[in-house]
């Protein structure tokens, strides 16, 4: 009975902390539905180029970066519970901002660059927000979860992502559906943005209700309280070694440097960052109406076939959660990488012969299931696994500041490249998915059933 107590307690906190990862999803999904409307009400409107579309639509992403680069310093600072109550209060303000730019200072309607710079300003807002919660919900859980455990609850934070991205494709056709394009253009993306205040002001209000985690609380000299979450998650029995455990790993490097374990651990998790974006994955889910659209796909059609994509997302991260600590890391994203190379490929060639049809829609599932069961999900595993204790909020930090700019180099420069080549397109994320898999075959250690504690051990040999 204590042990179900246990398990209920943890997985509790753990759906708490994964509404961080849910709004992650939403708002970086949101603009999927919006993008042609804000093209039509900002970009065109104002005979702005491709080029300030595109950096329109992934402006969210500078904040994304500055969010996880400064993720670290909150994190260690005010601690992992209250740096997520700070990225909700910001999701909170960047839906509301973003939905009606013109608040205070301009008349609903008239639109000029100020306007512009203003709605950039509250997505860049929202990104900041993105960019903390994704570095410091997996962190969170990571450091609440037991060993066992702790690959199935940190990939429910990958779940609650995709299912956040799948819950805005249903509200934004929702939104447009059976409206007219002209009211889609002038209201309907208002809509879609100030949503997200409800999910937002949810998770700041449940975040008083969970406790902060036991290594920060031991790296706060608060043994007391660390003890007491310990045991309620761990039992009485196991808590006080654990504690000892995290207090050597504390103490023994009370000065540690972010390169104290070497250069090799803090390359590994910035290149896990990079090829979880270079294999093209955010392409698919930023631009998915559009991609639908450029098939010959009637406009209602390809909001559906979003929504098909996500529900594709969901089972196959839901696989990934049940397979996580029975099979591995390693093995998972291995199988992902060929499977995206494979998806990907298959697009590239059916760009190049000019074939469209269902074939297509076929291969971008394949390709997003793939990523789904495996990168999706795994990568966020090992960030929050494979640094140690003592350096775990700034190498996280680095980790995830390297995986929003290398997000924005790809989403912005997305359009371009499709202009010059659809098939070089496709085919350069093929080749990134072969890339990644020669880089986790080759580098990434295998961590299944090890503790937060053990991973140091690891890069001291």
């Amino acid at each position: 009975m204590k042990n179900l107590q246990n398990t209920l307690y943890i997985f509790g906190i753990t759906l708490v902390a994964t509404l961080g990862g849910l709004l992650f999803g939403y708002d970086t999904a949101v603009i999927s539905g919006a993008e042609k409307s804000i093209q039509a009400f900002l970009i065109d409107s104002l005979g702005l180029s491709t080029w300030a579309h595109g950096a329109t639509t992934s402006s969210a992403l500078i904040g994304c970066i500055l969010g996880g680069a400064i993720s670290g310093w909150f994190a260690s600072r005010m601690g992992r519970k209250r740096s997520l109550m700070l990225a909700a209060f910001l999701f909170f303000i960047s839906a509301l901002g973003s939905g009606y730019p013109e608040f205070l200072f301009f008349k609903q309607g008239e639109v000029s660059m100020s306007l512009l710079y203003v709605f950039n300003f509250y997505r860049i807002i929202g990104g900041i927000g993105v960019g903390m919660a994704s570095a410091i919900c997996p962190m969170y859980i990571g450091e609440i979860a037991p060993a066992h455990l702790r690959g199935r609850l940190v990939s429910i934070n990958q779940f609650a992502i995709i299912f956040g991205m799948l819950v805005v494709y249903f509200v934004n056709w929702g939104i447009a559906d059976g409206k007219s394009l002209d009211w889609i253009n002038a209201i309907g993306w208002r809509y879609m943005f100030a949503s997200e205040a409800i999910p937002a002001g949810l998770f700041g209000l449940l975040l008083f209700l969970v406790p902060e985690t036991p290594r920060y609380l031991t790296l706060m000299k608060k043994d007391d309280e660390a003890l007491r979450v310990l045991t309620r998650i761990n039992g009485a029995e196991m808590a006080s070694n654990i504690l000892k455990d995290i207090k050597n790993t504390m103490t023994h490097h009370a000065s540690a440097k972010l390169m104290s374990y070497g250069k090799t651990v803090i390359i590994i998790g910035i290149l896990l960052s990079v090829f979880q974006q270079f294999v093209g994955i955010n392409v698919a889910l930023y631009y998915a109406p559009r991609i639908f659209e450029s098939m010959g796909v009637a406009k209602d059609a390809s909001m559906m076939q979003t929504v098909v994509m996500g529900l594709v997302n969901v089972v196959f991260t839901v696989i990934a959660i049940m397979t996580v600590d029975r099979w591995g890391r390693k093995p998972l994203l291995m199988v992902g990488s060929i499977g995206m190379a494979i998806g990907m490929f298959a697009i590239a060639t059916l760009a190049y012969f000019q074939v469209i049809g269902v074939s297509t829609l076929v291969f971008i599932i394949v390709y997003t299931a793939s990523f789904m069961m495996s990168w999706g999900p795994i990568c966020w595993v090992l960030i929050s696994e494979i640094f140690p204790n003592k350096i775990r909020g700034r190498a996280v930090a680095v980790a995830v500041a390297a995986q929003w700019a290398a997000n924005y180099f790809i989403s912005s420069t997305y359009p371009s490249m499709m202009e010059f080549s659809s098939t070089m397109t496709y085919g350069f994320y093929g080749v990134m998915s072969v890339l990644s898999f020669l880089f986790v075959w080759k580098m990434v250690p295998e961590t299944k059933g090890k503790t937060l504690e053990e991973m140091e051990s690891v890069w001291e040999k």
